[in-house]
């Protein structure tokens, strides 16, 4: 592996070690943003936006967008767009999350999308999100995040459960889940105990929890791995990774010609139909605030999305040897070579050939090689933010990620040069 492939990859496994909640994650990136002289904006607030500012904006804390006047005209040259989503599949902690059994205090869970329940199972667990704290002015958001293990979710022993090796290992959604945090002698104290920890780690009272928002994760850290370290382990791949080098891609350029425009969602795990969602008016909200301060008018503006482009990233199904059967025999896309372009003819991906030609360009200016996928035809496919950015702007879309394998397992893993491949193209993209 190249220094430089592995550089980027250490810092996207650090990234994602610091971000094991959507709103983590647009802390770190606002974080990396402001180190890099972005400047902080409201949508609350009146905008006066030059050529060559750099600036971004975050809504409900969990989807952020940030973005670079470009040098050229607006309207004749459009904005060049990438989109991923900062949420992953997981575990989210119930309102009233902590309840005892048997000397033991449980904690509560729902199910955000469609994780790899089996993988979640004899884990170091701990939770992080967001909770809302009571002040003398109201209330405010804190982030919170527990390092060291703090909930397992222990496996029944074989000798109970003889045919799971046959069958899988299965949980029932409502019974089976339950998360256990501690003992405890006194039943009626589970709640206050398990709000104990949080209010001590954020160093307030108990009665000034007024709600929380907490999902559990997987508290090892993410590795190089493989013979030749080509390869990563970590959770949140998908689609941490797809932001990483998105965000990377758009720090790489200081002075891009066409407006550059990165935005991160929440909410695509659980349909995106939310107001940080990719369905919600955030990005078209953010384009239309960009064309007013820059006075264009009406026809102008729409002359810009006309003129604009949009690359949804998203990470994509490896070729795994031990289960040929569950591919499209002509499709097998491998690790480590390159970004893949995603296909479906009942558009769960918003490719069609024009804009996977683009793409396809774009990854020969680079000099990365690229591959194309689509889904076996009797298996269900996912779908992704790119069909619906597509259709609520009527901007050219294509679907793109990076290979993987075991998606939406906790534990993920990915190569180290495609990260580095995806990372390129989409600085050459941003350099336009």
């Amino acid at each position: 592996m190249t220094t430089i492939a592995t550089s980027k990859i250490q810092d996207l496994l650090d990234f994602i070690d610091s971000s094991p909640s959507p709103w983590h994650a647009v802390a770190t990136s606002a974080e990396k943003l402001i180190n890099a002289g972005f400047i902080a904006i409201n949508e609350s607030e009146s905008w006066q936006l030059e050529t060559g500012g750099r600036y971004f904006v975050s809504r409900g804390g969990s989807s952020i967008i940030a973005f670079v006047i470009g040098q050229n005209s607006l309207s004749a040259s459009g904005f060049n767009m990438v989109g991923a989503h900062t949420d992953s599949p997981s575990l989210r902690l119930k309102p009233h999350a902590a309840f005892s059994s048997d000397h033991l205090i449980r904690i509560g869970v729902e199910i955000y999308g469609s994780p790899i329940l089996a993988t979640f199972a004899d884990r170091d667990l701990s939770i992080a999100g967001r909770v809302n704290v009571r002040t003398g002015q109201g209330f405010e958001t804190r982030l919170v995040k527990f390092d060291e293990p703090m909930l397992r979710l222990p496996n029944l022993a074989i000798h109970m459960n003889r045919e799971v090796n046959e069958n899988g290992l299965k949980f029932n959604k409502q019974t089976e889940l339950p998360l256990l945090f501690g003992e405890i002698k006194d039943a009626t104290q589970a709640e206050d105990k398990f709000l104990g920890q949080i209010a001590n780690h954020l160093n307030i009272e108990v009665k000034n929890i007024i709600n929380f928002e907490l999902n559990v994760f997987d508290t090892q850290k993410g590795i190089i791995w493989g013979a030749n370290k080509e390869f990563i382990a970590n959770s949140q791949l998908d689609n941490l990774a797809s932001c990483h080098a998105a965000l990377s891609a758009l720090l790489a350029n200081k002075k891009p010609k066409t407006t550059a425009i990165c935005a991160l969602f929440d909410h695509e795990e659980v349909g995106s139909e939310s107001a940080p969602g990719a369905s919600g008016s955030f990005l078209a909200d953010i384009l239309d605030r960009i064309s007013i301060s820059l006075k264009l008018e009406k026809e102008e503006k729409l002359r810009a999305l006309a003129n604009s482009f949009f690359i949804s990233a998203d990470m994509a199904h490896a070729f795994h040897p031990n289960h040929p059967a569950s591919y499209e025999p002509c499709h097998h896309v491998y690790i480590n070579n390159g970004p893949v372009i995603k296909t479906n003819a009942n558009q769960r991906y918003a490719t069609n050939a024009d804009s996977a030609a683009r793409f396809i360009r774009l990854c020969e200016q680079t000099g990365v090689p690229y591959q194309q996928y689509t889904h076996r035809t009797d298996l269900g496919c996912g779908s992704t933010i790119g069909p619906i950015v597509a259709s609520r702007l009527g901007v050219p879309s294509v679907d793109v990620g990076s290979p993987m394998w075991a998606m939406h397992s906790i534990r993920e893993s990915a190569g180290v040069l495609d990260h580095a491949y995806m990372t390129a193209v989409l600085s050459t993209y941003f350099n336009q």
